[in-house]
């Protein structure tokens, strides 16, 4: 074993503090600098800005948004949903309170800013290993890592600007504490792993899985260190769910128990200790967190009620629909981690070879594991193995220089070696900046859309409500600070069931079920009685649920006093999801069944010729004769309809019932240059009346702001 550690052994280079320093700069440098590129990319798209600004492009953002926001202006009604009490929301609004840039500013910079904040830890865990060029050539790799690109963008404002930086800086921490067996340094690891947890809640499993690992180190390799327990006494009280003070006040007294006492202590105290800060963290959190993973993590919920068992209710899950949870090819998983195939092999057995020759690296196996749990987990876990694969791969890479400076001669091994490195460096940073350069993503809205709920804000109470899907919660309650149903946190199946069934149902029924959902919702705030489907069929002492689905389609139903005003919101975006929102409400609630797919077709690239308009997809329309043909079926056409806004910027409509008795219709939205094709159910959906076509009841809506790209109603009932 000493001869293959000596094998793996790299000549130290420890540099001086300054010159380190100095390194760690350049390399937070570089990754804001690389990070930049999307901002130069969109910085004359007049359409992405908003007061001067580009807009953010990630829809969880403006939830933060709002809680900053509220918290600077002091106001923040009940029910309301605002974050005002998440760490991202208040770390913002803190800087908002003092740095000379405007608020719009920062949301855009946080996350490239702090984000890359990463080659910190990452040169600091090189540095414990006295490995500090080797460390500056992985921060470099680490901070623009495909994946965690993708997730600390600038504009990508979200949780995920700290949320590797922290659990790194908690491995780091570990190491150096154990690798200087100094207790003054007792404290930087639990520090940050209360950061991490505080940060966010998934990150308890990160921190307790790097306390078990350094349980099993101590006690497979340093088992009679008393250094090694009396840090692990003090590192898993962070790990506990006690009060923050007590936590604190509980370390630090740890802390300095063993640096006045240290030559002192017993052995049996020492264990003592151990054992009462063991018994600490099972009583308060350990044992449930352990129960928790055993059990896979599943919290059970059961409603009851007289004789409708409401947890029988089935509802479409919205997992089945987020592309982050599920499955990804492996070249993808590489690509993500390290830029391409190669260079992630090179990773893998760079981070091997690190175990072996530094064993107390073991430590950061928790989130390598997690980050390779993304082959089975979905994409969004690869982040965490980019640290420690960018180490890796800087590692092996060193490896090869030591031993290629062999073959030449003494005046020009050095350069020799650090040639190497550079290209090596260079060669792996390559397709991770060709994929930054290529990785255009869009701001989340438009300024026109923004006018939109800006204008709409202007016009409603912060109490009132607006019907929209989920996607659009966010920044619905952002711009034009209202209240919403659904948003990107709370889109459950059961809470989504009622807004799908507002947009796809007809205006009658979508009308009663808007009403119902926003008064049952506000029900529910005042006196627990479920998601607001449950809480209408309690209130109606509903035996059937699906009769009483029905009975929405009549005006004059039994509805709850209003209490507020509902707009709905209906973005032109919203069309090519809209078969996916059909999904939510489309089924039995009772079996679970779902209903006949209904039958939408969007066409934007589409071939005419002097008898038929191909959609493609085997769709063809017949211009004589009033045929379509979809795959080997020819029907009738029953409405063909034709949209086209005027110089005003008004709808106009061009509307012909060519068969009646057909159950196939066609509209044609000429600004749009795009066709829709769908069935009676789809074409009677209060989206299309509303927004496509602009066809609204007067006695339940009043149309609000009408512009191509979003139309708000305002409901009447």
């Amino acid at each position: 074993m000493n001869k293959i550690k000596e094998i793996l052994t790299l000549k130290e280079n420890s540099l001086n503090v300054k010159y380190f320093v100095l390194l760690m700069l350049l390399a937070f440098m570089f990754s804001v600098g690389v990070r930049y590129i999307w901002i130069d990319a969109f910085a004359d798209v007049e359409s992405f800005k908003w007061l001067g600004q580009l807009m953010i492009n990630t829809n969880d953002g403006y939830f933060y948004a709002e809680g900053a926001r509220d918290i600077l202006s002091g106001v923040s009604q009940p029910n309301d949903l605002s974050p005002i009490k998440t760490p991202l929301s208040g770390l913002t609004a803190t800087l908002a309170s003092f740095l000379p840039i405007s608020f719009e500013t920062l949301i855009l910079w946080m996350p490239g800013v702090i984000g890359s904040l990463l080659v910190v830890p990452i040169m600091l865990i090189a540095r414990v290993f006295k490995q500090d060029v080797l460390g500056f050539s992985a921060a470099l790799l680490g901070s623009i890592a495909w994946s965690y690109y993708n997730r600390t963008m600038m504009g990508y404002y979200d949780t995920d600007l700290l949320v590797v930086v922290l659990p790194t800086f908690a491995v780091w921490g570990v190491l150096y504490a154990l690798k200087h067996e100094d207790s003054d340094s007792f404290l930087i690891a639990p520090i940050f792993a209360l950061l991490a947890m505080n940060w966010h809640g998934g990150m308890v499993h990160i921190v307790n899985g790097i306390f078990i690992m350094t349980l099993l180190y101590t006690l497979v390799y340093e088992r009679k260190n008393l250094y090694y327990y009396k840090f692990l006494a003090v590192f898993v009280i962070a790990l506990t769910t006690l009060p923050m003070f007590v936590k604190f006040a509980l370390m630090i007294a740890l802390v300095v128990i063993f640096h006045i006492f240290r030559k002192k202590l017993s052995e049996k105290t020492i264990i003592g200790i151990v054992a009462f800060s063991a018994l600490v963290y099972l009583v308060f959190g350990g044992f449930s967190w352990i129960v928790g993973i055993l059990n896979n993590a599943y919290v059970t919920r059961l409603l009851v009620a007289d004789e409708l068992d409401l947890a029988s209710l089935k509802f479409f899950g919205v997992v089945n629909t987020v592309r982050e949870a599920g499955h990804i090819p492996f070249e993808t998983f590489a690509n993500r981690i390290s830029g391409d195939t190669i260079s992630f092999w090179f990773s893998v057995v760079g981070y091997f070879l690190l175990l072996v020759r530094y064993r107390l690296l073991i430590l950061s196996l928790p989130m390598v594991v997690l980050g390779f749990f993304a082959l089975q987990g979905g994409l969004r876990f690869t982040v965490f193995a980019v640290p420690f694969m960018a180490l890796g791969f800087s590692y092996f890479t060193f490896l090869v220089a030591k031993y290629l400076e062999m073959a030449f001669a003494q005046n020009i091994k050095v350069f020799a070696k650090y040639a190497f490195v550079a290209i090596a460096t260079i060669a792996v940073l390559y397709p991770n900046i060709k994929h930054i350069q290529g990785y255009r993503v869009p701001t989340v809205f438009t300024k026109d859309e923004v006018k939109v709920l800006d204008a709409l804000g202007k016009q409603a109470s912060r109490e009132d409500y607006v019907i929209s899907w989920w996607d659009y919660g966010y920044p619905i309650r952002y711009y034009a600070d209202v209240k919403t149903i659904i948003d990107g946190g709370k889109h459950s199946g059961i809470v989504n069931f009622p807004v799908s069934f507002a947009l796809t149902h007809n205006q009658t029924a979508a009308a009663n079920m808007a009403r119902l959902d926003v008064e049952f919702t506000e029900a529910d705030y005042k006196q627990s009685c479920g998601a607001s489907i449950e809480c209408m069929l309690k209130a109606y002492n509903v035996k059937k649920p699906n009769n009483f689905l029905n009975s929405l389609n009549a005006k004059d139903i039994q509805r709850p006093a209003k209490t507020r005003d509902i707009y709905f919101y209906l973005p032109n975006r919203m069309m090519s999801i809209f078969p996916t929102i059909d999904m939510f409400s489309n089924l039995d609630i009772l079996s679970g069944d779902k209903g006949s797919r209904a039958f939408f077709y969007m066409s934007k690239n589409f071939k005419e010729t002097t008898k038929t308009i191909d959609l493609g997809q085997g769709i063809i329309l017949h211009k004589q004769g009033g045929k379509i043909q979809i795959g080997d079926q020819t029907t009738g056409v029953k409405n063909f309809v034709v949209t086209k806004y005027d110089e005003k910027g008004i709808l106009q409509k061009n509307a012909q019932t060519i068969n009646p008795q057909a159950k196939v219709s066609v509209i044609f939205m000429k600004n749009y240059n795009q066709f829709l094709v769908l069935d009676d159910r789809m074409y009677n959906s209060s989206y299309i009346q509303l927004f496509v076509l602009e066809n609204y009841d007067k006695d339940l809506y009043e149309p609000v702001i009408l512009t191509p790209l979003a139309k708000v109603y305002k409901l009447k009932i």
